[in-house]
């Protein structure tokens, strides 16, 4: 038996080597009559965590991740690896789902890629929830940049759009500073997408966002409406209500009545800023 270290461009993410591959690699550097052991019927190999060197064949060539997902999904990536103080085992089991956020990101700003000229942003006045996440993310993202915690930076960024998303937000006064704030992260797409807002000028030369605490207050809160223990629906209602005026609101409400339809409320158990139970 021979232990071998095995460059990693012949290694699944299973850590399953490619046998075929390495054999012909091996066999064209001096090694002759060789066999394999599999484990099952998959050959496999352990990992040793140890620096990247060319002289162990561990090297990793970005330029072949740039080929593949753009030089942004790889930067991006690397900071959503973990602190960057830290030694991290390098591994592109997620580099896929940074990729997705990106792209996800540009169809935010185009219904279809046959018209990639003009934006579908609106010039709507934003909603107080769109502003709240905006501003939750400028201020998490700020901290983050002090702190060098730009993992976190990544993720926040990957919240604030799902969460944008669901509320079918399209607002040119939501993305815009977003776009600022993710440019030194993902520098090539975001100028693009400035570009094509109809800026001249570059978004490095942009002022960058400071949030506004008056966005983030609390003013009401989403009730999950349960009817017999089970949830079936949120409702938004002010948090200065008292309980006997939340119950009131709940069952004046149109789609609490379409589910209670006639028959007799027993009980309405609400518990403010937490759940509202219907007893039927």
């Amino acid at each position: 038996y021979h232990n071998k270290r095995v460059p990693v461009e012949f290694v699944n993410d299973k850590d399953e080597i490619d046998i075929e591959r390495y054999t012909k690699y091996i066999c064209s550097n001096g090694y002759q009559n060789l066999e394999f052991f599999p484990e099952g019927s998959k050959y496999k190999c352990f990992r040793e965590p140890e620096k990247m060197s060319k002289s162990k064949g561990n090297v990793v060539n970005p330029d072949d991740i740039i080929e593949q997902y753009g030089a942004d999904t790889l930067r991006l990536y690397e900071m959503f690896l973990g602190p960057i103080e830290l030694s991290k085992p390098w591994s592109t089991q997620g580099i896929s789902g940074v990729h997705s956020f990106l792209k996800k990101l540009w169809r935010t700003f185009f219904n279809s890629t046959s018209d990639i000229q003009h934006s579908t942003l609106s010039d709507e006045e934003p909603t107080p929830a769109e502003l709240k996440i905006l501003h939750k993310t400028i201020k998490k993202v700020n901290e983050d940049i002090e702190r060098l915690n730009l993992n976190t930076s990544v993720s926040a960024f990957m919240i604030c759009l799902n969460e944008l998303t669901d509320l079918k937000c399209n607002k040119k006064a939501i993305y815009e500073p977003l776009l600022i704030c993710l440019s030194p992260f993902a520098p090539f797409i975001t100028e693009e997408l400035w570009s094509r807002l109809g800026h001249s000028a570059s978004i490095m030369n942009e002022r960058f966002p400071v949030h506004n605490e008056a966005f983030l207050h609390e003013s009401a809160f989403a009730y999950p409406i349960s009817f017999n223990g089970k949830t079936r629906l949120m409702i938004e209602l002010p948090l200065t209500l008292s309980k006997e005026q939340i119950e009131k609101e709940i069952l004046q409400n149109e789609q609490v009545k379409k589910y209670i339809q006639d028959k007799p409320v027993k009980k309405v158990i609400v518990v403010p800023n937490k759940i509202v139970n219907i007893v039927i």
